[in-house]
């Protein structure tokens, strides 16, 4: 499970929902990474939109992905 990006979501008071469509992918995608059934592959411009919905930068994001690589 990514707990960092699920206890980083959980902090800013979003939803995976919030997230998905921010992002333009499912809420299943989200819950997918959470659970660390598949990593994010994302094009730029998601990346850059889940950095500022998470508010942090791409080397932050990738830390909270980083037990699942």
């Amino acid at each position: 499970m990514s707990n960092k990006f699920f206890e980083t979501r959980k902090k800013l008071n979003l939803t995976q929902r919030d997230i998905a469509e921010t992002i333009g992918v499912t809420v299943q995608t989200i819950s997918n990474w959470e659970t660390g059934l598949y990593k994010p592959k994302l094009t730029i411009e998601q990346t850059q939109k889940l950095c500022r919905v998470m508010d942090t930068d791409i080397y932050g994001l990738k830390k909270m992905f980083e037990d699942n690589l």
